[in-house]
């Protein structure tokens, strides 16, 4: 019994795993998109009308996030190299 509630346990932290990173960066990403199409409204002209700051700061968050998490991700995949050759431990001793 102890095996089955082991695996399960694993199991339920690779699922929220897939979900967080498989899906909900790419959420996050469309969502910055969309927030930066909504930061210039157009003007019946063609002219820029004004400029809506929130929707800009809430873009570049989500840029942020995503730049964040490529560079969190590429740093976990070579810490044994940085932790080899450059004796830096960025994730714990490994």
């Amino acid at each position: 019994m102890h095996t089955i509630v082991t695996n399960l346990n694993s199991l339920g932290k690779v699922t929220i795993a897939a979900l967080v990173l498989g899906a909900g960066l790419p959420v996050v990403f469309a969502f910055g998109v969309r927030l930066w199409s909504s930061a210039d409204s157009v003007g019946p002209d063609g002219t820029a009308a004004r400029r809506n700051y929130p929707a800009l700061v809430g873009a570049l968050v989500c840029f942020a996030l995503i730049i964040a998490a490529i560079i969190t991700g590429i740093l976990y995949t070579a810490k044994a190299f940085l932790a080899a050759k450059f004796g830096i431990h960025l994730f714990g001793q490994s």
